[in-house]
């Protein structure tokens, strides 16, 4: 996923269609919450000017992340649409409100840009379907049980459950 400024000249006027598998590993160091990831598939096109090369690129791959109720491994499906610029030559060129990569040397790198992005696609909690998994954390133990939003709220604390039927015997007086 590396081309040379003068190997990307070559299609300026061309189609540069772009179909390939980029290895993003590095990720795992860089986010140690990260346990695996697949092979990132990059699709898209290169619109190429004289100073610019514009990737519209679609990202799609898997991470493995670890559940944050119980631990367990989950996968989590990476789906990303982006456009990214490369400048050749920014001689004192100001960019407002656009995002660009000025071009170290010659030659165009798009693995860190992939990296950035899968790195962003990272959500805050990840959960897994099955809540029952001998693998995970524990759901329970002495005095605590992990209780889901539904039953906390179906649940009325025992201390209370003489309330429960306070409006009641006012509507009937």
């Amino acid at each position: 996923m590396k081309w040379t400024i003068s190997q990307l000249q070559k299609y300026r006027d061309k189609n540069f269609q772009i179909d390939e598998y980029a290895d993003v590993t590095g990720v795992m160091e860089r986010d140690p919450q990260i346990r695996g990831v697949s092979p990132i598939k990059v699709t898209g096109r290169a619109d190429l000017s004289s100073g610019r090369v514009t990737f519209h690129l679609h990202l799609s791959g898997e991470l493995i992340l670890p559940c944050s109720r119980t631990l367990v491994d989950v996968k989590y499906p990476i789906d990303i649409d982006t456009i990214e610029t490369f400048l050749f030559n920014a001689h004192g060129e100001t960019f407002e409100g656009e995002e660009v990569t000025v071009v170290e040397g010659d030659v165009v790198d798009l693995i860190p840009v992939i990296t950035e992005n899968v790195l962003l696609e990272i959500p805050m909690q990840v959960f897994c379907d099955d809540v029952i998994s001998e693998e995970g954390a524990p759901q329970s133990g002495k005095d605590w049980a992990v209780v889901s939003e539904e039953e906390s709220k179906q649940k009325l604390d025992p201390r209370l459950a003489k309330l429960a039927n306070f409006f009641d015997s006012d509507k009937e007086s």
